[in-house]
């Protein structure tokens, strides 16, 4: 790939989703660029370049979205997150909650939505109390891999074998295949998944949320991206709403209306009601 084309490319990509790819991504780009060159039956860079801008469909850019997105997680990461929110949750809870409602930013492929509904259901039991997570991501592969909801049993190692026996059933495999488990319909059914991109608020939800988050995404966006991501999330939240960021990510000197309330957690302290807009799914209030 020339160093023109890459350009275009790099504009392109952060004009649609606000990821900022550094100048030495070239390589990456290239190769994942590569993947949907060879399902096109396109040879040169400048060739697909093109046909992305002119498919009117816009489907072909959702598919550069998703080859070039980077969705890394796993079941229960950074731990301690998940520790602070049933901890709010109990909290909540012995305080009347009756309605709850989560948003997961940035979802990948649902290992952290589904986290989030082990983690309450096992502070709330049988009580009667609305809970609805919301999960949204760029991406509609691993969308639909989270929707799905199935997952080798190598990606359940942070699973506890309580949790594993509560809140999945092992799928029947061939012999020698690896095995596989499939969320309960009663985690599934918590969980709303829609695409979302991140870099375009304001957002059509209309919330308010109690929780929302919106970890390890930050970290491929530029600062301009970021602050208009989280105004928009400080919007959506209610008052003592918390938000939950990444380790590495950091909100210093982007909003100053989020007090900290622990290690990459935030709170919002300042009541503010969100404006009425047109919602998405069954999972926004």
């Amino acid at each position: 790939m020339d160093r023109r084309t890459f350009n275009k490319f790099r504009e392109l990509i952060y004009h649609l989703s606000g990821i900022s790819l550094s100048e030495n991504k070239e390589t990456l780009v290239s190769c994942r660029v590569n993947k949907r060159m060879r399902a096109l039956n396109i040879g040169r860079m400048k060739d697909y370049l093109k046909y992305v801008l002119r498919d009117e469909t816009g489907e072909e850019i959702v598919h550069l979205l998703d080859v070039i997105s980077t969705n890394v997680t796993h079941f229960f990461r950074e731990l301690d997150h998940f520790d602070f929110l049933q901890t709010k949750v109990s909290e909540w809870a012995l305080d009347g909650l009756r309605r709850l409602r989560i948003w997961s930013a940035a979802s990948s492929s649902g290992e952290e939505p589904y986290s989030i509904a082990m983690s309450v259901l096992e502070v709330l039991g049988r009580q009667s109390i609305d809970v609805r997570i919301l999960a949204t991501d760029i991406s509609t592969r691993v969308l639909r891999r989270a929707a799905e909801g199935i997952y080798e049993g190598k990606t359940l190692e942070k699973v506890s074998a309580a949790h594993k026996e509560r809140y999945f059933v092992r799928m029947a495999t061939p012999r020698g295949a690896p095995r596989r488990y499939r969320v309960t319909p009663l985690l599934r059914n918590m969980v709303v998944f829609e695409r979302l991109n991140l870099s375009q608020p304001p957002f059509p939800m209309s919330g308010p949320f109690d929780v929302i988050f919106c970890r390890n995404v930050m970290i491929y966006f530029d600062d301009e991206v970021r602050k208009r991501l989280l105004e928009d999330m400080y919007r959506l939240l209610r008052s003592d709403g918390y938000l939950f960021v990444g380790h590495a990510e950091s909100l210093t000197g982007l909003i100053s209306d989020f007090k900290i309330a622990g290690s990459s957690i935030y709170v919002k302290g300042m009541a503010n009601t969100p404006r009425p807009m047109r919602k998405l799914s069954r999972a926004s209030a």
